[in-house]
């Protein structure tokens, strides 16, 4: 089921969009000559952003399966950005095939890509609406229809807060999603850091021409945003760090720009 929600406008290719780029960053095909430009861009002042987009993909893959073998059998995924094989459900459906998830993006192509690839799967549905509307996302008939608030929730932040102003509130976005899930739920989040980079340019002055700008944050900020819920081990740490299942793998990923973490609401 595809659902839309609040109007948003149009499919926008006068500008390069994040969730676009990013999918250029993993090799895929679905965007378009303004989103390469600008992914080139950043790779050139930031040549770990292709590593960090892959590393943050195997992240989002290791704890889904990790929430999944918890228990939950139901998923938010929130930013989900352009369907890639393996998607969400596919991930979490490895392990337990009654998994259901209600992914969300703002793009109206990501919304046309998951009609074609996610939704005509049993017990998936889409909705187009923003991270920023977390309440509008919560009470939206097609998170009600797949999602049971009595039971463990996992909500997946991947690589989307980045994209949220400090004035935009991300803490009070997470707080908002926090609140409304039960005891025994996840968040599942990751974020951009600068921490790691070694200089060579500023790759946010790119995103700033781009649909959604850039707003890198150190750890402790990242770490804030999981007030209220107990981290898993091992806590917040650059996106391969988080529970590796090749540690050798680690070195060569040093640099990667993602900070991940699992909280767990008790």
């Amino acid at each position: 089921m595809v659902e839309q929600g609040p109007p948003i406008h149009g499919i926008d290719t006068s500008r390069p969009h994040p969730a676009r780029m990013y999918d250029y960053y993993l090799g895929g095909k679905d965007n378009y000559e303004i989103d390469r430009e600008a992914a080139e861009r950043v790779i050139a002042m930031a040549p770990e952003a292709r590593p960090s987009a892959r590393a943050n993909r195997q992240f989002l893959f290791r704890a889904v399966q990790h929430v999944v073998r918890q228990g939950v059998r139901q998923i938010i995924d929130i930013g989900t950005g352009i369907p890639t094989s393996p998607n969400t459900h596919e991930a979490a459906r490895q392990i337990a095939p009654d998994v259901r998830v209600a992914y969300v993006d703002n793009d109206p192509i990501v919304a046309t890509h998951a009609e074609a690839r996610l939704t005509n799967t049993p017990g998936v549905g889409f909705l187009l609406a923003d991270a920023r509307q977390p309440r509008h996302i919560l009470d939206h008939p097609t998170v009600r229809k797949l999602i049971d608030f009595d039971q463990p929730v996992a909500v997946l932040l991947l690589a989307v807060l980045h994209f949220v102003k400090d004035e935009e509130d991300p803490a009070g976005i997470v707080a908002v999603l926090r609140d409304a899930l039960p005891a025994g739920s996840y968040l599942v989040l990751s974020h951009g850091t600068g921490d790691f980079h070694r200089a060579g340019g500023d790759a946010s002055e790119v995103y700033r021409a781009a649909t959604a700008s850039l707003h890198l944050r150190d750890r402790p900020a990242v770490e804030a945003l999981f007030a209220g819920l107990d981290l898993l081990e091992p806590g917040v740490v650059q996106a391969p760090r988080w529970q590796p299942e090749d540690p050798a793998a680690e070195a060569e990923d040093s640099r990667v720009a993602f900070y991940g973490g699992v909280g767990v609401k008790r």
